[in-house]
Parts: C-alpha cells; sequence; structure tokens
C-alpha cells in the first residue's frame, strides 16, 4: 500500500502541475490539443472537444500540448489567432507559471494543514526504551523524568525543559576520542517519578555518531497541541524556505562530488516515499509536500525544455521588442537539456548506489 501511496502521490502533483497549464491556456484563450499523464508511446486517450486526454507509458512526467508552442509550427488559419506564440506575452509567462505555481502553492498548504492538525510538543514522560543502550532494563516507558544532573528548569515548559535534558545528558563526554560507543568518563543522574514515587538513577551514556553526542538510549513522548494557523504558516514558510534554498545549492553545485551524492531520481524518491509512508501520515504528507515544493522549483529554472527556460525566453521577447529565433533558443536549450540529462542520469546512479548499498536511513 505504501507503493501505492508513492506513486498515486507523484502522479497527483504531475497531473495538477499540468492542469494548472491546461486551465491557465484555457483561461487565456488558448488552444490546448493535449493532456496527458505521462510520457509517449500512448496507452489510452478520449478527446473531449478540441483537447485529447491521454495516459502515456513511460511515468517520467506529463505534457500538455498547446498549438503553437513551436514558433515555425503550421497550424490551420482559423486557429491562429488561439496559438501560444500569437499571444502577448504576459499571458504566455501566466500560462508556463501556472504549473510551477500550483506545485509551489500545493506544497505549502499541505505543510500549513500538516502543521495544523499533527503539530506536538514533547512531554517529560518516556516513550520509549531502546534495546541493547544504557538505559535498557532501567527506565520503563511511562518514567516521568523530572532532573537531569539535578537540574529541572522549573521555569521553562515542559518543550524546552526536555531539550535542556537532552543537552544536559549530551554534554557527558567519552575520554579521548568521541567515537561511535564509546562510554561517557562521568554518569548521568536522572531523577524520576514512577508509579507516583520518586527515585534516583544513575546510568552512563554511550556516544552515539548518528546524533553528534552521548545518548542514554530512550526517547520522550509527546503529546498534540494546537498551534493556531498563524504558527503553522510560519512553520510552513520556514521549511519552504529551508526546502527552496537546499534545491537552488544542490543544482548550483551540481559539479562538486560531494553535492551530486545527495541528488536523487525518482527510483530514490520512490523508495525514501516508501519508507516514509511506513512513518506515518504526517511524515507521508511533508514528504509529498517537499517533493511538490521541489518539481515547482526545479520546473522555474531558466532553461529550456524546463518551464522557466519558457518564460525566460518570453521576457527577453519583451525587453528586446521582437520575437527570438527558434534557432537562438534550440542552441540555448542545449544547456538545458544537458543540465536535465545531467540530473536526471546523476540521480539514477546515485539511486542504484543506495538501493544496493548504503541505502537512505530514513527509519
Amino acid at each position: 500500500m505504501s507503493w501505492l501511496f508513492v506513486f498515486g502521490g507523484l502522479c497527483v502533483l504531475i497531473v495538477l502541475h499540468e492542469a494548472g497549464h491546461f486551465v491557465a491556456a484555457k483561461a487565456t484563450g488558448m488552444r490546448v490539443e493535449k493532456f496527458f499523464l505521462f510520457f509517449p508511446p500512448k496507452l489510452t486517450s478520449v478527446r473531449r472537444g478540441e483537447t485529447e486526454y491521454g495516459i502515456g507509458a513511460i511515468p517520467l512526467g506529463g505534457y500538455v500540448k498547446i498549438t503553437g508552442m513551436n514558433p515555425e509550427e503550421e497550424f490551420p488559419p482559423e486557429v491562429a489567432h488561439r496559438a501560444y506564440y500569437r499571444q502577448p506575452v504576459w499571458k504566455r509567462i501566466v500560462v508556463i507559471g501556472a504549473g510551477p505555481t500550483v506545485n509551489i502553492v500545493l506544497g505549502f498548504l499541505i505543510l500549513v494543514v500538516v502543521a495544523l492538525t499533527s503539530a506536538t510538543t514533547a512531554t517529560q514522560r518516556v516513550e520509549e526504551v531502546v534495546a541493547k543502550t544504557p538505559a535498557a532494563g532501567v527506565l520503563r516507558a511511562g518514567d516521568r523524568i523530572v532532573a537531569v544532573d539535578g537540574h529541572r528548569y522549573p521555569a521553562l515548559d515542559a518543550e524546552a525543559r526536555v531539550e535542556r535534558f537532552h543537552g544536559l545528558i549530551g554534554a557527558h563526554k567519552c575520554p579521548g576520542a568521541q567515537v561511535d560507543g564509546c562510554k561517557a568518563s562521568t554518569p548521568v543522574h536522572l531523577r524520576i517519578s514512577r508509579d507516583g514515587r520518586l527515585s534516583q538513577i544513575v546510568v552512563t551514556p554511550e556516544y552515539k555518531a548518528s546524533a553528534g553526542q552521548a545518548l542514554v538510549g530512550f526517547s520522550f513522548d509527546s503529546r498534540p497541541v494546537d498551534i493556531g494557523l498563524g504558527a503553522a504558516i510560519d512553520r510552513s514558510a520556514n521549511l519552504a524556505w529551508l526546502v527552496t534554498s537546499e534545491t537552488s545549492k544542490r543544482i548550483a553545485r551540481i559539479f562538486d562530488a560531494n553535492e551530486r551524492r545527495e541528488i536523487s531520481g525518482i527510483v530514490g524518491v520512490s523508495d525514501v516515499g516508501h519508507q516514509t509512508v511506513d512513518l506515518g501520515a504526517a511524515a507521508a504528507f511533508t514528504f509529498l509536500a517537499i517533493i511538490s515544493l521541489s518539481l515547482g522549483l526545479i520546473n522555474l529554472f531558466p532553461f529550456l525544455p524546463l518551464d522557466g527556460g519558457h518564460i525566460f525566453w518570453s521576457l527577453m521577447e519583451k525587453l528586446r521588442g521582437q520575437p527570438i529565433s527558434l534557432r537562438t533558443m534550440e542552441r540555448a536549450s542545449a544547456v538545458g537539456i544537458v543540465l536535465v540529462a545531467a540530473l536526471f542520469f546523476i540521480g539514477l546512479t546515485n539511486d542504484v548506489g543506495r538501493l544496493t548499498g548504503e541505502g537512505f536511513h530514513v527509519r
């Protein structure tokens, strides 16, 4: 079922992206010939009015074919006034920009809804004790951590208090180099409440390289909290900005070997999505929102055949005061084609490496 959710979610994002182009083209009076999910060869289609709706065999995207997208295309005189390159520049930008805009707005709205419906705050109770850790056999689920190393922080709320407790545990260092699994030189003193009784527990934390600090081996419980629309929008905006900046950095540093390792293709995205779905609805929809944002942002890069390339050349035409020749755009689009092909190849190569070796470590 998780794979079905991932595939269905990606299909929805593609359809909504193309629907943005479709609706904008119709609204501005352009003639839409085709609206397809996936790329040819065609599997099935149906015609409604002047538009053919269908599904292709190659699940790598989708497309909307608008009459006159090629400046040198020939078409019947009766539809010439509705051709793409016969329209004012502003209409062309609206139509091309509608697809990425839908993805960006949709991603942001999903993040807002997730924040409103699944926001939690930490409590001081132990949720889970990890097996084969210092806490195993010492702490129990349901124990309440009252103080760490004598510090209680009564003036702070539970979330801030838990964060301080986490920092206090992490302050215990191993003697010498901090290597995975080494034991801290000093123990942690935990004051806990269990079944209404207070008691003191002494446990020696171990350094975990994945966390970058010493840990005891338990997680704090959490409870749902209503953060309000304003806070949900603020959280979503911060995450959306993080996705924007990280996406831009990855593309800008594509020639950096370390950055290239972080690029994923459709196989990797599907695998991470499959694993994320297993973590729950909130994680799954957050993942879908991030993919939607990334899809919209990448499509805005100013290279043909991406949407941003069409917008760029429309703006150049406006500044120049006359149409740009097809030859000029074709020569310039070679850069975009190479970039898209490189991203696809690098992403696929990384996916194969992760799936056969190092893995994504989402869990």
